[in-house]
């Protein structure tokens, strides 16, 4: 079963222009995330969908494979669909263009549910939030699973939030004090489709949910199609702007 990896890369962007090509440790940000996919053990192709002349020809400079898509897509999923439409394969991973950090294996377990159930349309992830700031936080996204590890609900609140836990504890530094149930996830930007419903999906229109989050994955949801959610022991440092760039260039010195 042949499975390809994209990764939508667009030069515009309202809080930090040029994203995929800023400076990483000597690298364009693009091609750690690049490096990180070709890192899986599942993928067989990763392609860089851009719509952007520079972005296309730093992709080729370090030996990656890139292709132009229309600059008139309003999400990276149907930039993703554009290049799924001309391609043989019958899985298409999406993986977000601003996550440097992201590595083959995280990728892996969230293509292997759509290897063991052929009839699942999609997959993703997420991990266990540790920090009150993102549980609070309306840019992390949370997602909420049934005792199958199938999505409920994805939201920027804080879910599940327990009855009996109020806000002041919450917030408060005493130590001691109960911080987050375990049961508290955020999602993983890592998309796993099965190409079929992919371009099924990049067709349908937008849903009330999807509209009033701004969360693609609730189209999914809202008309009935499951998606299964792998957790993973990752933590992601996703680059929004500049400041994150550097957050994310003092987190691989560290580690280096």
């Amino acid at each position: 079963m042949k499975v390809v990896a994209v990764i939508p890369a667009r030069y515009g962007s309202t809080r930090f222009e040029g994203k995929p090509l800023a400076d990483l440790l000597g690298k364009p940000m693009i091609q750690h995330v690049y490096e990180g996919v070709c890192q899986s053990k599942r993928v067989h192709e990763v392609i860089v969908a851009t719509d952007d002349l520079r972005i296309l020809e730093a992709v080729r400079s370090f030996g990656g494979k890139g292709v132009m898509t229309s600059p008139t897509h309003s999400t990276g999923t149907d930039r993703v669909a554009e290049v799924a439409r001309k391609l043989r394969a019958e899985i298409i991973v999406n993986v977000q263009g601003d996550e440097p950090l992201i590595k083959g294996s995280i990728i892996d377990k969230g293509i292997r549910p759509l290897l063991i159930d052929e009839t699942l349309p999609m997959s993703t992830l997420m991990t266990r939030i540790e920090k009150v700031k993102d549980y609070l936080n309306p840019h992390v996204v949370k997602v909420v699973v049934n005792k199958d590890g199938f999505a409920l609900y994805f939201s920027r609140s804080p879910i599940p939030f327990p009855r009996d836990l109020h806000m002041e504890r919450l917030l408060s530094k005493t130590p001691g004090t109960p911080i987050l149930p375990k049961r508290v996830y955020k999602h993983i930007g890592v998309y796993v489709y099965r190409r079929s419903f992919l371009l099924k999906f990049s067709k349908m229109k937008p849903t009330p949910l999807e509209k009033l989050e701004k969360l693609e994955q609730l189209r999914a949801l809202e008309n009935g199609f499951p998606i299964k959610v792998t957790a993973v022991d990752y933590e992601p440092l996703a680059v929004d702007t500049p400041e994150d760039l550097e957050r994310v260039a003092a987190f691989l010195s560290s580690t280096c």
